[in-house]
């Protein structure tokens, strides 16, 4: 928080003292809690994936302080579903009218995602001194899809995956800023898009901007954090062969472009002409596919078929070990792949063929595992949308609210469409959405986990 301090102080406004006193008690706080030296210090998978979803909920709660403490939201309820949209890169917004707030309280919004969108734990990995092996099981539990890691160290895989995203980032800063966009929001829409969190600082979004240019280069880098980090460590070793032959990779291709020759004939008609309906088509597809939700145009008009199209990449979401969300392409991959050997095994009973990706084996226990995320994201879906329909909103709006939830992509159809947001809300809708956006930002386990009673018993 000492950076959106020394944003507030530049800037003016008065935010000062929300940050001030939000560092102060997290202060004392993180001091007591330093004081508390465990017994045994093995951190097994239970307690990785315990202390990985505690620490998500608590800093999430400690990131709403200054929020809070700055006198612009109703309740702390509010307070705590911006901060959880934020750092798990949802982008879901309470606020009508975020233009009013202070620089330091715009920052912080947009850093909390760009912090997020690394993941907080893997941030974490990459500056501390103090790690371990078993801190493998961290970023195990943290991490987005079934991407295994590719470095050999944990700390250096934390260091390297860092590296690459804030020198990307610092590139579409300079290159937001060339355009002409004011320093301060090139730093603020590049936290957003590199954490895939669509935060913006205006109230109508990227096209307060009028600014084509901005538009082309933030669809280009949506895109690009949509893409695995793997991937680019692959490309950084000079392997564009195997680049390019992902199979993940040319799925996540081949969406983009279907969608938006399929979008842009859909809506020609609507716009002047079919080059504004490409420009429109590509930015809403980059964005709703890469799960960063920036927004510069009303979709909520068009037709069917194109909403229906959005709403599919709002529930696959981009790529494994990637900044979005979603359920993630890779999943994809593995059940349409193991669906297919099942039925090759129907006409060929006696046949024996692996799943495979990439030319590498897939193990059963991924297929399982891949195969109970299915189930428990639809259990949770069809639970939370029945809870959140208590108020009676229309379906549209209830169903798209909680896929956008799940897959963090904070923006949906009806109401919580591009010229609506979540302040429609009660409280008790909120508190479900926001468990939604934390469960799916840790992909389920370590969220269910908290809730049964087995793993808080010691284990010996």
């Amino acid at each position: 928080m000492l950076v959106p301090l020394a944003v507030s102080i530049i800037y003016g406004g008065g935010d000062y003292t929300a940050f001030l006193l939000a560092i102060l008690i997290s202060t004392l706080i993180g001091i007591f809690l330093s004081l508390l030296k465990p017994t045994d210090k093995k951190f097994r998978t239970k307690d990785a994936l315990i202390a990985t979803a505690l620490a998500w909920i608590f800093l999430s709660l400690f990131g709403a302080l200054p929020f809070y403490f700055s006198g612009y939201f109703n309740s702390f309820i509010d307070c705590a579903f911006e901060s959880i949209s934020g750092f798990t890169t949802t982008g879901a917004s309470i606020l009508t009218n975020v233009e009013i707030l202070p620089k330091g309280i715009l920052f912080w919004r947009s850093f909390s995602q760009w912090i997020g969108g690394i993941g907080i734990l893997v941030f974490l990995l990459a500056i501390t001194p103090s790690i371990n092996a078993s801190s493998i099981n961290l970023l195990r539990a943290e991490g987005t899809g079934p991407s295994d890691k590719f470095i050999p160290k944990i700390r250096e895989t934390a260091k390297f995956m860092f590296l690459i995203y804030f020198i990307m980032t610092a590139i579409l800063i300079f290159l937001l800023y060339t355009v002409g966009l004011p320093i301060y929001d090139s730093v603020l829409n590049a936290f957003s898009t590199a954490g895939t969190g669509g935060f913006s600082i205006m109230n109508a979004n990227i096209s307060a901007y009028n600014n084509i240019a901005a538009e082309t280069i933030i669809t280009i880098f949506m895109f690009l954090f949509g893409i695995s980090f793997t991937l680019y460590f692959i490309l950084l070793g000079k392997n564009i062969k195997k680049f390019f032959k992902d199979e993940e990779l040319r799925l996540y291709f081949g969406i983009i472009i279907t969608a938006i020759i399929i979008i842009t004939l859909n809506i020609s008609g609507l716009y002047s002409g079919f080059l504004e309906a490409l420009r429109y088509s590509s930015f809403q597809v980059s964005s709703i596919i890469s799960t960063t939700a920036f927004t510069i145009t009303d979709f909520n008009l068009w037709p069917t078929l194109s909403q229906i199209i959005l709403l599919f990449l709002m529930i696959t979401g981009c790529c494994a070990g990637s900044t979005g969300g979603g359920i993630k392409l890779a999943r994809i991959l593995i059940l349409w792949k193991t669906l297919k050997n099942e039925l090759n095994k129907i006409f060929h009973p006696g046949s024996v063929k692996t799943v495979t990706i990439n030319e590498k084996n897939i193990k059963q226990d991924l297929i399982t595992n891949t195969t109970l995320y299915f189930f428990i994201y639809f259990i949770i879906f069809f639970v939370a949308v029945l809870l959140i329909s208590i108020e009676g909103k229309d379906l549209i709006t209830s169903t798209t609210t909680i896929i956008a939830s799940l897959s963090n992509i904070g923006l949906g159809l009806g109401a919580i469409g591009p010229v609506g947001n979540f302040a429609i809300f009660s409280s008790f809708s909120k508190i479900v959405i926001s468990f939604c956006m934390l469960a799916g930002r840790l992909e389920f386990f370590p969220i269910l986990l908290l809730l049964t009673p087995s793993a808080w018993k010691k284990t010996l």
